[in-house]
């Protein structure tokens, strides 16, 4: 795998925590929308007006957003670049035989996304569940260390994790599995619910960010054949058919020295606020990075 330099997509976070779809269209504004959210010239000016800003975009994101441009980044420009280069541009790295590349997202300075790079539209590919599908959620686990170069410290297993938005909680039609620290109130809530967290899918004891998820634990170091996209569609009733309204939170688990997992699946209800955002989990300025230097 080759990597080039990631500083490239250095870039400056919302003042705000953003609800519902405005989040990941902020996170992916440098691609089609960057005044928006306060960058590029007269982004002071923007900053202010954010809010509306914001609402505008998650009304109005076909009208104002190329929902393809993640699949037109590593189709266009990351595989070719690499292909005839041996160089990703612009993203920080492309595996031609594993099938995906990374990309440093505009916001906070430790997220990463992996992209496969086939065409996946989401979640709810058919695609992600063939027999025969690659497991980007291991891919994905495999380069944490990216986020870890950029918070300049080695970060408990707990502290980081993956995730993936459902349908009405995303900006872009490319399936991307977001990379990043998670949040240290999310990390303390899976520490001391740990106990609850079985085999299997039950209901995690208290709400994650105002919202229900389902939570299971994979007893593993890495995820190899633990595919969550299948393990949500075999083992919560319903999911196969309704996967589009999923979001799901892979996030590293230690105890009595035994590395795994925590798989957490939330279920998209917009017409009571929740999207499927399950990157509001994680912590794009990565404070956990802040705890460890401590």
């Amino acid at each position: 795998m080759t990597a080039a330099t990631p500083d490239r997509f250095a870039a400056i976070p919302p003042a705000n925590p953003l609800p519902q779809g405005e989040r990941e269209c902020c996170s992916h504004a440098h691609i089609y929308a960057p005044s928006l959210c306060g960058r590029g010239p007269g982004g002071g000016v923007w900053r202010t007006l954010i809010v509306a800003a914001l609402v505008v975009c998650a009304m109005t994101l076909q009208a104002i957003a190329d929902e393809n441009a993640l699949w037109r980044i590593v189709s266009d420009q990351c595989v070719p670049d690499q292909k005839l280069n041996h160089m990703p541009n612009p993203c920080v790295a492309v595996d031609l035989a594993g099938g995906y590349a990374l990309l440093k997202d505009l916001v906070g300075r430790t997220q990463y996304l992996l992209l496969p790079t086939p065409r996946i539209s989401g979640i709810e590919s058919p695609a992600v569940l063939a027999s025969n599908a690659p497991n980007y959620w291991a891919d994905a686990w495999r380069e944490r260390h990216y986020v870890e170069e950029r918070a300049l410290h080695h970060l408990p297993r707990d502290a980081l994790g993956l995730a993936i938005n459902s349908i009405s909680g995303r900006s872009q039609n490319q399936l991307h599995i977001h990379i990043d620290c998670m949040r240290v109130d999310v990390t303390t809530a899976l520490r001391e619910h740990a106990a609850a967290v079985g085999p299997g899918w039950a209901k995690f004891p208290v709400p994650l960010v105002g919202h229900d998820y389902m939570a299971m634990r994979i007893d593993r170091p890495e995820l190899g054949a633990a595919n969550p996209f299948v393990l949500l569609a075999d083992g919560v009733a319903g999911a196969r058919g309704d996967m589009g309204h999923y979001t799901l939170v892979v996030v590293g688990y230690s105890a009595q020295g035994k590395d795994g997992f925590i798989v957490l699946a939330g279920h998209a209800t917009p017409a009571v606020g929740n999207w499927g955002e399950g990157e509001q989990l994680q912590d794009h300025d990565c404070a956990a990075a802040t705890a460890a230097s401590r």
